[in-house]
């Protein structure tokens, strides 16, 4: 019996298919191992060694193939056909080995297939290879690179610059490309332009419009016309009329279609065409893959197999005849930087199974359209217009009009797809009839006016348009563009509004950060010599280890030098490098703000961007005798001033009570004189000082709101807002919505499945799953919360200390936990005496376990 492993159990029913019963597959599930998100899972001191752990299902997984290779002669490794893959097999052997699994006698084939249909699968069946160690050095030092990054870089971060998540090798340089884009807009002064365009009538009667394009001799630029004095004059000359035509030209010009997808291009044209992220282009794309209805989907190979071109064109001449098929077979280069064009472009594995047949899941279908039509497209001929360009001379011959359009004559691959555009892109698709004329015929001027214009700043970059920015510039690769930005939305460093990529302020902190602190790290060029490096590391010639040394040996040298780095230090060069976005020198209204960091409250202080446990804020240098603070935002002066003793909102409808908004240690909350104790309630997330009304104050007032007893035991079901977002409670349950919305509508019946799901996952898990996670111990390590059996407690290293019955999950403090976890490690010093020593070096781990939580893995996001 031969044995094949495959990624996915999808990937696994279908090849089963193919091969016969001698044959038995099996799924890995994605990668076996994994670098533990620890410190020192990568050891720069002994030579760069790397500690890796399966977790538990995957070491089920592992069981499940060793079990079968006990009647295997063969264990054929067919994973994808990249580095990823080659990794995947590469680990699969490794673990194997080291629980004596894989006898002597077991022949051990690698094999690689473009497409999962059956001619690909039996034909690379039969043409089996070795593990590519190369290629595998290749994935350990991109691993290890990741990894020295992430949990060296992050933990500087934390340092210096509370509330960051994290950093990373590409992530860094992707934010700093939006953050850059962010600048360039606020930065941008616009400038005025005038055109002059005048209404033309031809002597067949067709009316036509021109621009002004030469005056008195001189052709016109973009800011020839600079005000209206200027355009007034250019308008009189344009009135004096009595025009006649000069030259006429008319040319074809062919547009040739695009390549076949890539990976890159693919996110890009699902962007713009279909509104898809990143991420979910991607989930679809490895759905159709893993059917076999596309071929694989990471990939920069523009070119298709020969059997595909033969395909498509024999397609091109059935369903749309001669006309619409060159003369020959139209091959592409690419144009990315560091391509490898290892695979073939993205395809359909069937021209024939037209996209209108496809009957599967939504996304899949209209995915699969996007690729069919392109790659069939890709080998259809040119689409041809006629451009035509007219210039027209004033009888005075001050004034040189100039009319210009084009035509479709031909519409080529056209007729099946249209490339989309990002915003800001040039496009001359749009069509502009023009009549026909000669040289010397006169027309007629109906009207001329003149048009005052303003420059506008370059665009935000959108999932799309960034995609296509970082493979311009060499920087990550098509496997990570996906992950990359969803790293990048998760972290909270930027977020979507209107497809397009805007930097938060916590990302804006982060680059300004690493720019100033790190800025070799940051540079494209840089980012993508290391790119370039880790593909020769895949040719075979450049040695791995000795690539991370060159590396380690200056990165370890900078992460040393930021140990004495002060906080006064970066805050200083943070204010500097922010001075535009955090204390603009005009207002919305383009008047001069004379002192923009003046503190509007006490007329004396210098406004300067701090640091607290929960990230950045503005404060006054006065502080503490002016307690004026305000978000960390570029919206005017007074952007979220809380004052000191509060904002007033107005009178609660129903307790004629005034309604405060108030700033605390934890954020903005609103507040109501309720007797001797007033009633708070925090702001949410979706909640700003800025936006808050009265209205709103009030709702929040009402929490917790009771959704109703719950029908075991008669206890009611709280709905609230905590500060890690919203949530239902049962006693001394606590089960998260998502939808901050569902705190004010959600029901009784969905409240008691959400609690008993809750219930059911804390017993199964023995609170293996934190609640939440509270800041780090003053020792090191992440201090969380946890569900327990006999209720809530804090949890830090080994050592867990309950929550006293007055405090809830949700409110608990850092402070307090401290307190709690230190009281408890003291009680059971004082027990077990001698193990006190042990114990402590127990602690060393669990500080090093710190950057999980936060850094989560150092990967390319």
């Amino acid at each position: 019996m031969k044995l094949v492993v495959v990624e996915s159990p999808a990937k696994a029913k279908t090849i089963n298919k193919y091969l016969g019963k001698d044959y038995k597959v099996l799924a890995s599930y994605g990668h076996i191992r994994d670098l533990p998100s620890k410190n020192g899972s990568v050891d720069p001191d002994n030579d760069f060694e790397m500690v890796w752990e399966a977790d538990s299902k995957s070491s089920k997984r592992i069981s499940d193939i060793a079990n079968a290779l006990k009647e295997a002669d063969t264990l054929i490794l067919a994973t994808d056909p990249d580095r990823e893959g080659e990794a995947i097999s590469w680990h699969l052997i490794e673990a194997l080995k080291k629980r004596r699994a894989l006898k002597k006698d077991v022949a051990v084939e690698r094999v690689v297939f473009n497409a999962i249909t059956k001619n690909a699968v039996t034909t690379a069946m039969e043409h089996p290879r070795q593990i590519d160690a190369e290629l595998v050095d290749a994935y350990l030092a991109r691993r290890a690179l990741d990894y020295l990054v992430g949990f060296n870089l992050s933990p500087v971060l934390w340092r210096k610059l509370p509330g960051s998540r994290s950093a990373g090798r590409v992530q860094s340089v992707a934010l700093r490309i939006v953050c850059d884009r962010e600048n360039e807009i606020e930065m941008f002064k616009p400038q005025e332009y005038w055109t002059v365009a005048a209404d033309l009538r031809a002597p067949d009667g067709t009316d036509f419009q021109a621009r002004l394009h030469a005056l008195d001799g001189k052709t016109l630029k973009k800011f020839t016309l600079g005000d209206k004095g200027e355009a007034d004059k250019a308008l009189e000359a344009v009135r004096s009329g009595g025009y006649s035509v000069s030259s006429v030209e008319a040319k074809p010009v062919k547009r040739n279609p695009a390549p076949p997808f890539i990976t890159s291009t693919l996110q890009q044209e699902a962007s713009r065409k279909l509104g898809f992220t990143a991420k979910r282009t991607m989930q679809a794309a490895q759905k159709l893959y893993e059917e076999g209805r596309i071929t694989y989907m990471r990939t920069d190979g523009v070119n298709m197999a020969e059997e595909a071109y033969v395909a498509a064109r024999s397609m091109i001449q059935t369903n749309y005849g001669a006309r619409y098929l060159p003369e020959k077979t139209r091959y592409y280069s690419s144009k990315a930087k560091n391509a490898q064009e290892a695979h073939e472009a993205i395809r359909p594995t069937d021209f024939n199974q037209r996209p209108e047949q496809y009957s599967g899941d939504d996304d899949q279908r209209k995915l699969y359209t996007l690729i069919w039509r392109r790659a069939v497209a890709s080998q259809m001929e040119a689409a041809v217009f006629e451009r035509t360009t007219i210039d027209l001379l004033a009888k005075d011959q001050r004034a040189q009009l100039r009319a210009s359009g084009q035509v479709l004559v031909f519409d080529g691959f056209i007729k099946l797809y249209t490339e989309g555009h990002d915003a800001g892109d040039d496009s001359d698709d749009d069509e502009n009839r023009l009549p026909k004329m000669t040289e010397g015929q006169h027309a007629d001027l109906l009207k001329a006016d003149s048009t005052q214009h303003f420059t506008t700043p370059p665009p935000r970059y959108t999932e799309a348009s960034l995609v296509k920015r970082l493979e311009e510039l060499g920087i990550g690769r098509p496997s990570t563009y996906a992950s990359t930005l969803s790293t990048l939305e998760d972290r909270g460093y930027v977020r979507i509004e209107n497809k397009s990529l805007v930097p938060e302020d916590k990302g804006r902190l982060v680059t300004a950060f690493l720019e100033n602190f790190f800025q070799r790290y940051v540079e494209y060029d840089f980012t993508a010599g290391l790119e370039e490096k880790l593909d020769i590391i895949s040719d075979g010639k450049l040695d791995w280890k000795a690539f991370l040394r060159d590396f380690w040996t200056q990165f370890a040298e900078d992460i040393g030098q930021t140990k004495d780095l002060r906080v006064t230090h970066v805050l200083d060069a943070l204010n500097e490098a922010l001075a535009a976005h955090v204390f603009p020198d005009h207002d919305a209204d383009g008047n001069v703000i004379e002192q923009p960091r003046l503190c509007p409250l006490c007329k004396e202080g210098e406004l300067s961007i701090k640091v607290g446990r929960f990230g950045a804020f503005v404060g006054c240098s006065r502080h503490p005798d002016c307690k004026y603070t305000r978000q960390f935002s570029s919206d005017g002066e007074e952007a979220g001033f809380i004052d000191p003793d509060g904002n007033e909102l107005g009178v609660h409808p129903e307790t004629g009570e005034t309604v405060w908004l108030k700033s605390g240690r934890f954020g903005p909350y609103v507040e109501m004189a309720n007797g001797e104790k007033p009633k708070r309630s925090s702001l949410t997330k979706n909640d700003t000082p800025q936006t808050l009304t009265l209205e709103r104050a009030v709702e929040l007032l009402s929490l917790p709101r009771e959704v109703g007893q719950h029908p075991e035991d008669g206890e009611m079901i709280y709905a609230n807002f905590g500060r890690f977002g919203p949530y239902v409670q049962h006693l001394k349950t606590y089960a998260n919505l998502k939808d901050p919305a569902d705190v004010f509508n959600i029901g009784l019946n969905r409240a008691v499945a959400l609690i008993e799901d809750k219930k059911a996952r804390g017993s199964k898990r023995g609170g293996a799953t934190p609640l939440k996670t509270l800041g780090e111990h003053p020792d090191g390590g992440p201090i969380e919360v946890y569900e327990g059996r006999y209720g809530p407690y804090v949890k830090h290293a080994k050592t867990n200390a309950t929550l006293p019955k007055d405090v809830t999950p949700d409110a608990v403090t850092l402070e307090q936990a401290i307190e709690l976890i230190n009281a408890k490690a003291s009680k059971g010093g004082k027990k077990k005496a001698p193990a006190k020593k042990p114990a402590a070096k127990k602690k060393a781990p669990a500080k090093k376990k710190a950057p999980a939580k936060k850094a989560a893995k150092p990967d390319e996001g």
